[in-house]
């Protein structure tokens, strides 16, 4: 992997700012953050799935612009690209990459599109094709993609075969800081490819003198020095291949091999004392390593070419135990994977949680094949089919706990109905009911206020008396009958009358304020119809949408459950298939290496004799 692909990863935030106008300002798509969350923690499967649904909605709205997403959509298409890219799924991540190249987006964003597209050509092997991709790539003027592109640019032509044309751009970007060693040793590697050993050498031995300090810059430090005393020591300029060498880390993934090699080198210049010394070291390690048990025979040869016969029996003697307790353990390692429990081990959630799972993987109890198989594991194509392995595991159990979800689905629908159903006519005829009602109530108002209006031009102040005035005049309207059928005298009746006027006058000279408080106790009313409204359409709305929380999911639920068994099935023979895929290939690593055990066990026991046979002649002629 390039070194600066995973630096400006860290810092995409302020390169995609470009897609959007006043993102910064504006709000954001809750979603798409949540989509972002999950690809933060590393579970890309999660991201994709929620941003996919949340840009199929954002698609399918009738106003885009007024979306949430709208603002960020850009951003979300290349994140899509991005997440497929991370999770592996390169065809559907060239797709997305190509959109964006050719979409409306800032040249900085169209450029770095662009370069990863390139990128995803040239680890699916399509060399011609990422190289066409990198010259359609708009190049920025500075800054760390420039130097990217162009340290992908010189791999790409040495899968090609052009090893000088790839030395002339790796040239170009020799002093880059963030390229520091990595850039080196290509050209050093595109020298040597391209029969310039002079030019290889000196570029490799620059990579091995490289000063960062960054766990990926110090394994390529080593990996520059092993080659570089290799080549060396192939030309028998055998003391600066050992210089070489002995700059490689003695605790870092190449130390093995450099101690090897530091040992050969001694030897050929027959100076085998001195290569006891890095054996010596080598041969206390991991006797599952293929350096370690090739020094277990060397190291006695070395005493042997010293005539130290004795000692050399002694070792021999010991390499041939070591290596038969080690061709036990690949036979139960073989067995182990024939079980299944390879598998097993692998999909431990325990260990894979540790960035180091693959070397805790030997904490692992039940687990012996794991010793034989670390280098194996660590390589790109293992990682690869791993990888999907795991995937599909993870799908597998996602898609167990979809069925479920469904079944948990059915169920709920199956309670509303049985809740609702026998609910709902008892509900609509007592809302048919108060409907009614309501329509009254609200024809009444509707003939209040056409009367108040028709007050207002022409008064009626009779229209506005109490009920207690009412009463008055009808009280007086008696009186006045009584006093006319019992004869009374004109006095009696103008009293009546008077009584009347007053009561007329009382009436008439309050009608405005009457008016004016009948028009505010209208307005009350009308604030006591709205919340009416209200509740009104509330309820109509919660009526319209129980049937719909129930209704008409049962077939949805039943094509999905068909849906998700299908792929159940798929996903599961799959993941058998892989699983068998990686079975195989560790059984063939297995039992390549018992095999190669098996020729260094009979080797060690000849040496033995030999040896021994010597050490006893030494001895004789030394008594």
């Amino acid at each position: 992997m390039c070194p600066g692909f995973l630096r400006r990863t860290l810092v995409a935030g302020s390169l995609l700012a470009g897609f959007g106008t006043g993102a910064a300002a504006g709000p954001v798509d809750p979603y798409f953050r949540e989509a972002l969350f999950h690809a933060h923690q590393g579970d890309y499967f999660s991201a994709l799935s929620r941003l996919d649904a949340e840009l199929a909605l954002h698609h399918a709205v009738d106003e885009p612009n007024l979306d949430l997403l709208f603002v960020d959509k850009g951003e979300a298409e290349f994140s899509v690209g991005d997440f497929e890219l991370r999770y592996r799924m390169h065809d559907r991540a060239g797709r997305a990459m190509k959109w964006v190249i050719e979409g409306d987006v800032s040249a900085n964003v169209r450029a770095d599109a662009t370069y990863r597209l390139a990128r995803l050509h040239h680890q699916k092997g399509a060399a011609e094709l990422a190289l066409a991709t990198l010259d359609r790539m708009e190049m920025p003027a500075t800054g760390p993609l420039r130097d990217d592109a162009r340290f992908l640019r010189g791999n790409v032509l040495m899968a090609l075969g052009r090893s000088n044309e790839a030395a002339e751009v790796l040239e170009e970007i020799q002093d880059a800081d963030m390229l520091e060693g990595y850039s080196a040793y290509n050209l050093g590697i595109a020298y040597l490819e391209s029969e310039r050993p002079v030019e290889a050498v000196r570029r490799l031995d620059r990579a091995g003198r490289s000063r960062g300090g960054d766990p990926g810059v110090r394994a390529i430090r080593d990996k520059a020095n092993l080659v570089l005393g290799t080549l060396l020591f192939e030309a028998e300029q055998f003391d600066r291949a050992r210089a070489a060498l002995d700059r490689v880390r003695l605790d870092g993934p190449y130390s093995n091999e450099a101690l090897l090699r530091a040992g050969w080198t001694e030897v050929a210049a027959e100076r085998f004392d001195r290569a006891v010394v890095p054996w010596s070291a080598l041969a206390d390690r991991d006797a599952t390593d293929e350096a370690v048990q090739e020094v277990l025979l060397a190291l006695p040869f070395a005493y042997s070419r010293l005539e130290i016969h004795g000692r050399a029996a002694v070792l021999y003697e010991h390499a041939a135990q070591a290596f038969e307790g080690e061709l036990d353990k690949i036979d139960a390692s073989i067995e182990s994977v024939i079980g299944g429990h390879f598998l097993t081990s692998l999909e431990d959630e325990r260990i894979r949680r540790d960035d180091d799972w693959i070397v805790r993987m030997r904490e692992l109890p039940d687990a012996p094949e794991t010793f034989y198989l670390l280098s194996l594991m660590a390589s790109h194509a293992f990682q690869t089919a791993l990888q999907n392995h795991l995937d599909l595991s993870d799908m597998h159990r996602r898609l167990l706990e979809s069925r479920r979800g469904l079944d948990a689905f059915a169920d709920l629908v199956r309670l509303r109905r049985a809740f609702y159903d026998p609910r709902l006519p008892e509900i609509d005829r007592r809302f048919r009911r108060l409907d009614a009602q309501m329509k009254l109530r609200l024809e009444q108002r509707t003939r209040i206020e056409a009367k108040l209006e028709a007050l207002l031009t022409a008064p009626a102040p009779e229209l506005l008396r109490s009920g207690e005035e009412i009463r008055q005049a009808g009280e007086l309207d008696r009186i006045e009958a009584k006093l006319h059928r019992a004869g009374a005298s004109d006095r009696w009746l103008s009293r009546v009358e008077r009584l009347r006027g007053l009561l007329r006058w009382r009436v008439e000279t309050d009608y405005p304020n009457r008016l004016a408080r009948l028009h505010a106790e209208l307005e009350t009313l009308d604030s006591e119809i709205e919340l009416l409204r209200r509740n009104y359409d509330a309820f109509v709305r919660a009526r319209q949408a129980i049937p719909h929380s129930y209704v008409g999911f049962d077939d949805r639920i039943e094509r999905l459950r068909g849906q998700t068994e299908r792929s159940i099935t798929q996903v599961e023979e799959a993941r058998e298939a892989q699983g068998r895929a990686l079975e195989a290939i560790a059984l063939r690593a297995l039992r390549s290496r018992r095999g190669r055990l098996a020729e260094y066990q009979n080797k060690a026991r000849f040496a033995f004799a030999d040896s021994y046979d010597r050490a006893l002649k030494q001895q004789s002629s030394v008594h």
